[in-house]
């Protein structure tokens, strides 16, 4: 168990307990300190408290951080769609609906689950027992291609490329509304949300240089067809900068507009591309949007006047 011993400051006073702490370099979320203060971990002056404590100037403040519960990540037999593989490396199409490692409330039927059997316990240990392999992911309901790591060596090669932004990564959408301009570029800061901590949006603090560029490819009476071209990988990046200008993807019930029938947005990581890090030799691999999107494409196509 973690235990932070503080004092609160006279400048804070008026400010609620989890808002103040939220602010501090433990790594905590206001949600998180939420959590420990209706759980009984965290004390003012020796003495648990309510969750809308406003402490005075100089009081003693203790958060107790439990330490977190051990998951086992069990290998399981799932079907995966590899599109290259290595004894370095493997690129993975990833299907629709499967969250790429587990979280809560996944805990099983992930990619990393299917890794697991299918690798024998050979993938990278960089990200921890429960994100073998992952140097980077895409969201649960988009579709596509993502590399994984089978150990540290090509880990740490394919995530200085990430970092250099050298990657070549294009994703397909298909999002709402015209686009008077055939492409554009959206350069916006995203960051966490300031009140819904599971969604990110376009903010100037606590956030990071985002840039997105898009090409139109077809523009249909309601909807339009892109192709998207990342320049770095912030969280939810597509989504939340195409909603940003006004043009969310769509079926994207976050960010946009729930579509029945789509499952979810209309997204896929078509190609990638990236050096090799053992080898040098650039490599790059391109998929088809499925079918449940090319379906829709066809829908538009003969919809539009």
């Amino acid at each position: 168990m973690t235990i932070h011993e503080l004092t609160f400051p006279p400048e804070a006073e008026g400010m609620r307990l989890d808002k103040w702490a939220a602010t501090l370099r433990v790594g905590l979320s206001r949600t998180a300190v939420q959590g420990l203060i209706a759980s009984g971990h965290v004390q003012v002056n020796g003495k648990p408290v309510p969750k809308n404590c406003r402490p005075a100037g100089g009081d003693a403040v203790m958060i107790e951080v439990p330490p977190p519960e051990e998951i086992e990540v069990v290998p399981q037999d799932i079907p995966l769609d590899i599109v290259y593989e290595d004894d370095d490396l493997l690129v993975v199409n990833k299907p629709k609906g499967m969250v790429v490692h587990p979280a809560n409330g996944n805990y099983d039927e992930t990619l990393v689950n299917a890794l697991m059997f299918h690798c024998k316990g050979s993938l990278s240990g960089i990200n921890g027992v429960i994100r073998p392999g992952i140097v980077h992911r895409i969201d649960k309901n988009t579709t596509g291609l993502l590399i994984v790591a089978k150990n540290d060596f090509a880990h740490h090669g394919l995530a200085e490329q990430i970092k250099a932004h050298s990657f070549t990564r294009e994703y397909e959408a298909i999002a709402a509304g015209h686009f008077r301009d055939t492409t554009g570029t959206v350069n916006a800061p995203i960051g966490r949300h300031p009140t819904l901590r599971k969604k990110m949006c376009v903010i100037e603090s606590n956030s990071k240089d985002a840039v997105t560029h898009y090409t139109v490819t077809e523009q249909f009476a309601e909807t339009a067809h892109l192709r998207l071209r990342l320049e770095t990988g912030r969280t939810h990046q597509i989504r939340v900068h195409m909603a940003y200008i006004g043009h969310p993807i769509y079926g994207d019930d976050v960010y946009g507009k729930p579509v029945k029938g789509t499952q979810g947005q209309c997204l896929h990581a078509r190609k990638i591309g990236f050096i090799h890090p053992r080898t040098g030799d650039y490599l790059e691999f391109e998929r088809d949007a499925p079918e449940y999107f090319q379906k829709l494409l066809r829908k538009f196509r003969q919809s539009s006047p």
